[in-house]
């Protein structure tokens, strides 16, 4: 025994372990290797059958757990879904009636899905129970958008089965939605506002939806901006006569392994990843998104300032006032060339050693205060310290900036300014550059409302129109908010919750659509709210749109 276990390495205590294991038969030698984790699923096992007989019922995954849970036998869905799978069932459809069966297997609701086509208000039902009529709210003011215009204007094709402004539609109602994956649009496909909002029988499916989305290029993008842009402009929902825009980008982290994509600094996870960088404009006086871009390299990002200010220039006919980003935004020679544009900048300077020493050489004499007020009945103000120079050098900018190093804004190490307007006040410079710290939290609200970092290596839609439809969905949000009554600063996945979710009915009577929203504890704000009594909406033939409140 002892020679043995020299020869091969183990002690002797051990090769007698491994000699009892084996006679015992709990070793098997020469085995292949095994997977991980538990080799049998007894609970699954047991409810096998009792998961067959409520399927041939016509039951929901959904359905079933909860049956199993109130029988004393739970089984979440993940198990009664390989269960299914394993038995060769097919999928449910979640509609009212029933339709010819896709697998032999499963009788009742397990069907084939309708293709989507273009809705025919004959066949469709006088009276139709939805859990999203709230999301029709949003109908009015994509009429005052004039939503088919837009996409005529920047050119978004259609198909044999399905108009241009359907698709957009459809996409949209996603966003507005909250559905975090366009892998999930068979979540809406048994509600008829879903489909009535897009004009359709039916939102087409998801593989429609990532095929649709890759016939669209960067420049129907930015068309159907520059056109969006226009409108909002006459809305007053962007521009406000300031012309001062906050930029800021987004890397939006890619969870698969595609060696294609670039590495970009991801917040969420403090460490670079390989993501899809994109690129917001928020107007500062209003806080709404103007402009979106996605799909930014390494090699151009620093001039994605210069295409904003041509986008901004088309829409609104002349350059931003002045433009608020961090100090990575952009580099020093486009600095320059904004400079050379008449185009204000207000930045971050990057930390050298030199202005290291340079901040440390500086004593209290060499600071003013000043004072900035706080917004809010209760917010105090706050007395930052400042240290002004004129008219500093850069390695890389044509001329001088005016440089303020600021303490007291609840930083460890001072803030270092620099801009290229010299007659702004300088209370006014460092109000503006704190009001810029609210594009990082609009940007979490627009994340968190339109799932704007659901990308993935198994859901394939194109970022740039994804992230074009966010500013779509963000716009039409705000200006449903400025109709609602003390509502004018709520985040829009609070607009999304109270309203945009509420249930109710369709009743069709004629050449008119009425939806009844159920009682909720915010209906008497959509009762006061400014909803136009009726709209004629476009895209369902010259019908009008009129609301009801229970």
């Amino acid at each position: 025994m002892a020679e043995a276990a020299a020869r091969f390495g183990y002690t002797p205590s051990a090769l007698a372990s491994l000699v009892r294991d084996w006679r015992a038969g709990r070793l098997a030698l020469f085995a292949g290797p095994g997977k991980p984790g538990r080799k049998s699923a007894p609970r699954k096992n047991a409810a096998r059958a009792r998961v067959i007989e409520l399927r041939r019922q016509g039951l929901s995954v959904y359905e079933i757990s909860s049956k199993l849970a109130t029988e004393g036998r739970p089984l979440n869905r993940t198990g009664v879904g390989q269960i299914l799978a394993e038995e060769g069932f097919g999928r449910l459809l979640r509609h009212p009636e029933p339709e010819a069966s896709a697998s032999p297997a499963t009788p009742g609701r397990d069907t084939t899905l309708p293709p989507a086509k273009v809705i025919d208000f004959a066949a469709f039902p006088g009276r139709a129970e939805t859990r999203l009529a709230g999301l029709l709210l949003a109908v009015p003011d994509l009429v005052a958008l004039d939503l088919p215009a837009l996409a005529r204007a920047a050119g978004y094709p259609g198909t044999r089965a399905i108009p241009a402004a359907s698709w957009l539609l459809s996409l949209l109602a996603l966003k507005l939605t909250g559905t975090r994956r366009v892998s999930h649009v068979d979540d809406l496909l048994d509600d008829p506002a879903s489909a009535l909002f897009a004009g359709l029988a039916v939102l087409p499916k998801k593989s429609a939806l990532t095929s649709y989305s890759y016939r669209l290029s960067h420049d129907h993008q930015r068309k159907l901006l520059a056109a969006l842009d226009a409108k909002m402009i006459a809305a007053g929902l962007a521009g406000a006569g300031e012309g001062i825009f906050d930029l800021d980008f987004h890397a939006v982290m890619h969870w698969g392994h595609d060696p294609i994509l670039e590495k970009h600094y991801v917040p969420a996870r403090s460490q670079r990843a390989r993501s899809v960088l994109t690129f917001f404009a928020q107007d500062s006086g209003t806080h709404n998104l103007v402009y979106a871009s996605a799909d930014i390299s390494k090699a151009t990002q620093a001039r994605e300032v210069i295409a904003f200010c041509d986008h901004w220039k088309a829409a609104a006919g002349k350059d931003p006032k002045m433009l608020v980003m961090d100090q990575k935004v952009t580099n020093q020679a486009v600095l320059g060339e904004l400079d050379t544009r008449g185009v204000k900048f207000l930045t971050l300077r990057m930390r050298s050693p030199a202005l290291t020493r340079y901040i440390s050489g500086l004593t209290g004499k060499d600071y003013k205060t000043v004072t900035l007020e706080r917004a809010g009945n209760f917010g105090q103000p706050v007395h930052p310290r400042v240290h002004e120079d004129p008219a500093v050098r850069l390695t890389a900018y044509p001329g001088t900036v005016r440089q303020l190093i600021v303490t007291g804004l609840g930083r460890d190490t001072p803030t270092v300014i620099i801009t290229n307007d010299h007659d702004m006040t300088t209370r006014n410079l460092i109000r503006q550059y704190a009001r810029r710290m609210t594009i990082e939290q609009r940007l979490a609200e627009i994340i968190r409302a339109f799932c704007a970092d659901a990308l993935s290596s198994t859901v394939n839609l194109n970022v740039d129109l994804d992230i074009m439809l966010a500013v779509l969905a963000q716009a039409l949000l705000a200006a449903l908010r400025a109709r609602l009554p003390a509502y004018h600063a709520a985040a829009p996945d609070t607009i999304q919750r109270r309203f945009l979710e509420t249930p109710g009915q369709i009743i069709t009577t004629g050449d008119v659509i009425t939806v009844r929203l159920e009682r909720r504890a915010y209906s008497p704000v959509l009762r006061q709210a400014t909803l136009p009594p009726d709209t004629t909406v476009p895209w369902w033939h010259g019908r009008r749109l009129h609301f009801e409140f229970s």
